[in-house]
């Protein structure tokens, strides 16, 4: 059995809050570096999306015996949600960049 530290301070790293987020210091990130993790960001929203998309279509034409062409997936579905995702994540790591910015000048 471990035991805690005795001064208070806790060995796991954050989850959220303070410029974290599951351990990662995105408060941390450089301009290029929060650009990349947004775009990583909406792109893997943009393929989970298309994935629920295409399952959910896959049920519907199972269930109603109907022809629903699945690149609706990608046009309704995957491409919106992959972009919001993309376009709120580079606000808010921008976000977090400028104010790191300004806090230094």
């Amino acid at each position: 059995m471990t035991q805690a530290p005795q001064n208070g301070t806790s060995t796991t790293p954050r989850a959220v809050g303070g410029g974290y987020l599951f351990g990662v210091p995105v408060g941390d990130l450089g301009w290029f570096s929060s650009l990349i993790m947004g775009t990583a960001l909406g792109f893997a929203a943009f393929f989970a999306a298309t994935f629920c998309g295409i399952i959910g279509i896959l049920i519907y034409n199972s269930a109603t015996h109907q022809a629903v062409d699945f690149t609706l997936s990608y046009r309704r579905i995957g491409l919106p949600v992959g972009l919001m995702v993309l376009v709120l994540a580079l606000a808010y790591l921008g976000t977090l960049w400028v104010r790191r910015q300004l806090r230094r000048a």
